[in-house]
């Protein structure tokens, strides 16, 4: 009996600490990106003014845009027509906008090495950069992130989900 209180003693000793033990932080990923849903305090910041949308907002950018996102083939940084018309119509706003700076982000499907997948988001964010500066607007307003697979949109491990990551997304500020 005597013998099993040092053994009882270490062992809360060795719970103790494992319940310390941190797990390693992992790697640093970009920051989460705005929130695509607006904030429902004041009509400033979700881009609303009672039943209307507030010029400038992020609401209004999609209102008259039609789509902050352009979507592109397996493993390709090209603009194709679609993209094309959806750009030009962000052109169109960003023109009307000329104080509004916009970063645009670089997503990818889930395939591929986390390495790939950041280089081609950067690819692709850059694509969609360069339209927009190739149409008009100052490069001093456009920032670029590569999120690549780490911020997908559409869960699953198919086709469908895979076509709806491969994407640019112009995000306007609250």
């Amino acid at each position: 009996m005597r013998n099993t209180k040092p053994a009882l003693m270490m062992t809360a000793a060795l719970l103790a600490l494992a319940a310390c033990h941190k797990t390693p932080k992992p790697a640093d990923l970009p920051p989460p990106p705005p929130s695509s849903t607006p904030a429902p305090s004041s009509g400033m910041s979700s881009g609303t003014v009672g039943n209307g949308v507030l010029p400038g907002s992020r609401a209004d950018f999609i209102a008259q845009a039609g789509s902050d996102t352009v979507h592109f083939a397996t493993d390709s940084s090209d603009v194709d027509s679609e993209a094309q018309s959806i750009l030009t119509a962000q052109i169109a706003w960003l023109r009307k906008n000329p104080g509004v700076r916009v970063t645009v982000e670089g997503h990818c499907d889930e395939r591929g090495t986390r390495e790939y997948n950041l280089a081609l988001g950067d690819r692709r964010a850059n694509s969609a950069k360069n339209f927009l500066v190739n149409g008009g607007i100052d490069a001093g307003r456009i920032t670029i992130i590569s999120y690549g697979k780490e911020r997908p949109i559409a869960t699953g491990s198919d086709e469908s989900a895979w076509a709806q990551n491969r994407r640019a997304v112009t995000v306007v500020p609250q």
